[in-house]
């Protein structure tokens, strides 16, 4: 999955959760950026290149969220 696939995933479980999503590029260097879901934020790299799986899970542990939460 991309960092672009990953934020639009997230996006779309925002919408169906009532939950305020947000990407700010100014928390971040370079092609890194910062992904609100609610209160709750994480570090996104490179959106054009693939994360790995130990990577997204962090992420989505960061976020409070599971792997299953992004299948649709």
């Amino acid at each position: 999955m991309t960092g672009r696939e990953f934020e639009r995933r997230i996006r779309k479980l925002g919408r169906r959760r009532g939950v305020t999503v947000s990407f700010d590029t100014g928390r971040g260097k370079g092609s890194h950026g910062r992904l609100y879901y609610g209160d709750r934020f994480t570090t996104l790299k490179d959106l054009k290149k693939e994360i790995g799986p130990g990577l997204l899970r962090a992420m989505l542990d960061q976020l409070g969220l599971s792997k299953d939460d992004l299948e649709y």
